[in-house]
């Protein structure tokens, strides 16, 4: 049995920055990932937004996280010169209803930290973007775009060559919990007899970063306590990228709705414009994710985007690609916060619900990762 002082499981950018953050502190670290390299799952299928923090309940650890990371993230950006654009964004209200939850969002902003966010009246946010159409908004300059690959080869970059060692293609099969660590199973990909390699590791402390199966990875952990365990549900977001130039230099985003911000203009660094993601829940049974993007979706997708932009062309739309989003709240439910959990073990420690704003909160988790590491 090969031993291991932390083992970090998922190797998406959370598990990147938690798996570095230990490294860096001298930790030995080995992480093991079921696809064949980084970030394969929910990290690679988003909008590549680094969020200003707006949204989230004060004092909630997605409003502390999102805007400790986004600092953090910028200045780590500069530092390892991975590409980004702190371009900036609009929430926009197209009603005098929504122009209501308008104002609830900048109160929410400003309690959250993000002074910088201001109300526009319409038509000064038309001279920011002259095509916009909204009766009222706020922007919000610290809103950026990233290389999230880009990004997630530097925190990899940085584990490696603090010593972390990665095992691609190696997923997790079963764990026992013991009173000096956790006895882990890992089934890795066929040898070049067709034969899978079983084997099992003894690990001091492991952080469970599965993403969309952290729940499920916890239910296979014998002796774990699993009355902390929350229930998983998965909702896909489609995106459709925009044929052609577009006229908008800032993020557009509508008033959030229930799941989700809205069907929202994104662009990435090359000025291409992208639209999403919707919120399509899908079976909370499902073992293989169908990331296909429906062409029929596009018709709800040019009604939510007239509502802030008229003049999208007909067919203007292409269906590009979707994320899903490993959620612990279902539908009609309130939208749970970030969960962080050792279930009473001293051994293990699992993250869960960690969808949007992960990816800009990943080095802010990383470095309370390890503050509760050292605590156990």
């Amino acid at each position: 049995m090969d031993k291991i002082d932390c083992l970090v499981i998922g190797a998406g950018v959370v598990g990147l920055a938690v798996a570095r953050e230990l490294a860096l502190a001298g930790r030995e670290v080995m992480v093991v990932e079921q696809h064949a390299d980084i970030g394969m799952e929910t990290s690679s299928r988003n909008s590549e937004v680094i969020h200003a923090g707006l949204y989230y309940p004060t004092g909630s650890m997605k409003a502390r996280l999102c805007v400790t990371g986004r600092d953090t993230l910028y200045a780590y950006c500069d530092e390892r010169g991975i590409p980004y654009r702190r371009c900036g964004k609009l929430i926009v209200a197209t009603s005098e209803t929504q122009s209501v939850k308008l104002a609830g969002i900048l109160a929410q902003a400003h309690a959250n930290g993000c002074s910088e966010v201001a109300p526009l009246a319409a038509h000064e946010a038309r001279r920011l973007e002259p095509e916009i159409h909204c009766v009222a908004a706020l922007s919000s300059p610290n809103t950026g775009i990233i290389d999230s690959h880009a990004y997630m080869l530097a925190l990899q970059g940085d584990a490696e060559n603090a010593g972390a060692l990665f095992a691609f293609g190696s997923k997790v099969t079963g764990a026992i919990l013991r009173e000096e660590g956790v006895v882990v199973q890992v089934s890795s990909d066929s040898n070049s007899n067709g034969v899978r390699d079983e084997i099992e590791l003894h690990a001091k402390f492991v952080v469970n970063c599965a993403g969309l199966w952290a729940p499920r990875l916890a239910r296979l952990v014998q002796g774990l306590d699993q009355s902390a365990t929350p229930g998983a549900w998965f909702a896909k977001g489609n995106y459709y990228s925009l044929a052609g130039k577009t006229p908008f230099s800032r993020l557009v985003y509508p008033v959030p709705e229930a799941g989700g911000l809205g069907v929202h203009l994104t662009l990435d660094l090359g000025g291409q414009a992208r639209f999403g993601p919707d919120v399509e829940w899908l079976d909370d049974a499902v073992t293989a994710l169908d990331y296909r993007v429906d062409p029929r979706r596009a018709e709800k997708f040019y009604r939510e985007i007239r509502a802030y932009w008229p003049a999208l062309p007909d067919d203007a739309l292409q269906p590009a690609y979707s994320g899903v989003r490993p959620k612990i709240s279902g539908p009609g439910e309130p939208a749970a916060d970030f969960m962080f959990a050792n279930h009473g073990s001293r051994h293990y420690l699992g993250l869960y619900g960690i969808e949007s704003p992960g990816l800009t909160a990943s080095l802010a988790i990383a470095k309370h990762i390890m503050t509760m590491v050292g605590s156990m």
